[in-house]
């Protein structure tokens, strides 16, 4: 009887370190910045709702490999260059877009572009992701989007 409770013991002690691995894995990943889709929020305070006419909703992602950002600003696909510093500053550098003419989306794209030229810092939190400049206000609000 005693060699069942112990051999039990062993299983549930191996599930709660597995579970509680899982758990530890997740929280690491979801502050990272790099390979995630980050579909924008909020743009200076205000919320970001896709247009009815818009093609796909508004994103970048940060590819490591080579330090390249892209995404899609609600008319124009757009990409550049980014660095990371261990605190936590970002920079992006040589942004550059497509010159597609929506006039039947209502989207301020020299707004959203404006944030990658001001940011320097940024933080994640559960999956939401603030680009900052200094200490104030936040520039814009990104959340993570996982596809299957």
């Amino acid at each position: 009887m005693k060699i069942k409770i112990s051999i039990l013991a062993v299983i549930m002690i191996s599930i709660m370190s597995c579970n509680s691995e899982k758990k530890l894995i997740s929280a690491v990943t979801s502050n990272v910045i790099t390979e995630k889709y980050w579909k924008l929020k909020t743009l200076e305070g205000k919320d970001v709702t896709m247009a009815e006419n818009q093609t796909r909703e508004i994103f970048f992602t940060l590819k490591i490999k080579d330090n390249k950002v892209k995404g899609f600003a609600g008319c124009n696909n757009f990409g550049g260059d980014f660095t990371l510093d261990k605190d936590k500053s970002i920079h992006f550098a040589n942004i550059i877009s497509t010159l597609i003419a929506c006039p039947n989306v209502d989207v301020n794209e020299s707004q959203f572009f404006k944030v990658f030229e001001l940011v320097d810092n940024y933080t994640i939190n559960d999956d939401i992701l603030t680009l900052n400049i200094g200490k104030r206000a936040p520039l814009a609000i990104f959340e993570a989007v996982y596809m299957d």
